[in-house]
């Protein structure tokens, strides 16, 4: 009885083991990437296994400009940061955004490098529903992965759910976590002007369409302990 209680407060207060958000954090990395003009841009990424990684379109590939005229600039390296060296990388996979925040706005790189992170579990069907506890993983300001909790806010009309999480620059393509650990969805942008107001979109089961032998790892059984919320 006292177990079954337990679970009902974790559930309740939204705590999560701090074992697994720590396991669920090497699953991240820094994304940098170079475009023609000689800027560097940073980002995050998360790894599913087998060399691949998700992260956002717009890291990756060059999108069109505020004015909605296509720029001419291009991409022309990819890079994710392994045990402090920069790894080069390769897109295999995106979604159909020509702009930022957008429900195409997803991309799936690959390294041909011998990588050891643990793979991130994958849960398509998380329904977002208001005031639902998340957890964000991501690169705040290219400082490394940092962790932010929130909340979820409204689903919006282009497929997108807002949540009052941290949303500071490089976190993009950082994972979206619920209670058990699961990626649920990656953050794309933030509203202009406000870093509390994320933009996170839901991990749906197209952007695995080019890993077809993909397997969910096991659950990690952990010991429930609380954390401090920010």
């Amino acid at each position: 009885m006292v177990v079954e209680i337990k679970k009902e407060l974790q559930q309740e207060m939204g705590l999560v083991p701090v074992t697994l958000l720590r396991d669920r954090r090497s699953s991240f990395v820094e994304l940098h990437s170079y475009d023609n003009l000689g800027k560097p841009n940073y980002g995050t990424a998360g790894y599913l296994g087998n060399g691949c990684f998700i992260t956002v379109k717009h890291a990756v590939v060059a999108l069109k400009n505020n004015d909605d005229r296509q720029s001419t600039r291009k991409i022309a390296s990819v890079r994710i940061v392994y045990k402090g060296k920069e790894i080069p990388a390769k897109v295999v996979d995106t979604g159909d955004a020509d702009v930022e925040v957008h429900s195409g706005d997803w991309a799936i790189i690959k390294t041909r490098a011998d990588l050891d992170l643990p793979a991130l579990r994958v849960d398509s069907a998380f329904a977002y529903d208001f005031a639902d506890p998340i957890f964000r993983l991501g690169n705040d300001y290219s400082k490394g992965i940092i962790l932010s909790t929130g909340y979820v806010g409204q689903h919006t009309s282009n497929g997108l759910v807002t949540s009052l999480t941290d949303g500071h620059p490089g976190v993009s393509g950082g994972g979206v976590l619920d209670q058990r650990g699961n990626l649920v969805g990656i953050t794309i942008g933030r509203i202009q002007g406000d870093y509390r107001f994320s933009f996170i979109l839901p991990i749906r089961a197209e952007m695995l369409r080019k890993l077809p032998s993909y397997e969910q790892p096991e659950p990690i059984v952990a010991v429930a302990v609380a954390t401090d919320r920010q």
